[in-house]
């Protein structure tokens, strides 16, 4: 954990005895039989712990809860449920809709995503459409003053050269794009359990400064609704919350980051530290990452894979920047156009 406070991993008596008959699968939990579900029988936020649970965080419960600990506003730790669950309903815009199938991936356009977590670009170089989609229109709809200001790609970016570069990415960190969306998709449920929790649904949650995440502490610096937005795809998905986290280097990492890039110019150098260690996107990313692969492309709010694997712990600074051959900062600043990822046939 970062920081000192994070460091006193304390015995938590209260939370043990409420725990006692429920198994962790982690590497280093134990196998019993839980007695009753996790969410009857564990004190959630908003019940907070003088000391450091000593948990894993996140860690899975035998009956498929996932759990992350968190540290409040009120200097307390608390327990989060942050279960990425088939078939749940979010109940906001007054129940009028829902993101039914939150960890589905579109086999039908791409089944070599759906049958691995990658894409095939074979596939990607065959795609007319996407959803019953054009391609056109979706790039049309993607774009910077299309269906949003922002954009949800570059001016020069369209959706298979993006969904081509991230794909290339996520391959070359040894990682699935299930698996950089489900880390996406536990700090939407912190927030949506804050939310629901304080009756503010919709607005910036508070009580929650950090969760922790790997051994990282992720801040949680914003986590609200400013109007509504739709997605780009033939799909049931819309937006509603900005959401922001970060996770600081530490002092290893710093040097590291000295050492390795000493040509790199201060507002080049604040550039790389800015796009590896800070996300600011929105609860359509966990979905779009997981159904289609797509991280947005290069706009304010994308979630770059690589941030994603820092931050969350996935992978350490050290492998990323050899997975990368030493080029950190130009495969976070380089657009996926049509001519650079032709270029660079098949890698990143």
């Amino acid at each position: 954990m970062k920081g000192s406070w994070c460091q006193r991993i304390c015995p938590l008596t209260a939370l043990l005895i409420a725990i006692s008959s429920i198994a962790f699968n982690s590497s280093q939990g134990s196998q019993a039989k839980p007695s009753q579900n996790a969410e009857e029988s564990i004190q959630f936020f908003p019940h907070t712990f003088d000391k450091y649970p000593e948990l894993p965080s996140p860690c899975t419960l035998e009956d498929g809860t996932e759990i992350v600990i968190a540290f409040t506003t009120e200097k307390k730790f608390t327990l989060i449920p942050v279960t990425a669950k088939k078939g749940e309903s979010l109940g906001y815009r007054d129940n009028d809709w829902d993101k039914i199938r939150m960890l589905e991936v579109n086999a039908e356009d791409f089944p070599t995503l759906a049958r691995t977590g990658l894409h095939s670009e074979i596939e990607l170089d065959h795609t007319r459409r996407i959803t019953g989609r054009s391609i056109a229109e979706i790039t049309d709809a993607g774009r910077p003053e299309g269906s949003s200001g922002a954009g949800f790609m570059g001016a020069e970016e369209d959706i298979i050269s993006v969904l081509k570069g991230d794909n290339r990415i996520v391959k070359k960190l040894g990682l699935t794009h299930p698996q950089l969306a489900k880390p996406l998709f536990h700090i939407w449920n912190i927030i949506r359990w804050v939310s629901y929790k304080s009756r503010n649904a919709g607005h910036t949650i508070s009580g929650v400064d950090c969760f922790f995440y790997n051994n990282r502490k992720v801040q949680l610096i914003s986590g609200g609704g400013r109007g509504w937005q739709n997605s780009i795809f033939n799909d049931e998905i819309l937006g509603m919350y900005h959401i922001e986290f970060s996770s600081e280097l530490d002092e290893e990492e710093k040097t590291f980051i000295k050492n390795k890039y000493p040509n790199l110019d201060i507002e080049q150098k604040t550039d790389l530290l800015k796009k590896l260690t800070y996300i600011h996107t929105g609860e359509m990313v966990p979905f779009y990452s997981m159904r289609y692969g797509f991280y947005e492309g290069h706009t304010d709010y994308r979630a770059d894979p690589i941030a994603i694997s820092f931050i969350f712990g996935l992978k350490s600074l050290n492998d990323i920047d050899k997975a990368f051959e030493g080029n950190l900062y130009r495969i976070l600043t380089e657009p996926f156009t049509r001519e650079t990822i032709s270029s660079e046939g098949g890698e990143i």
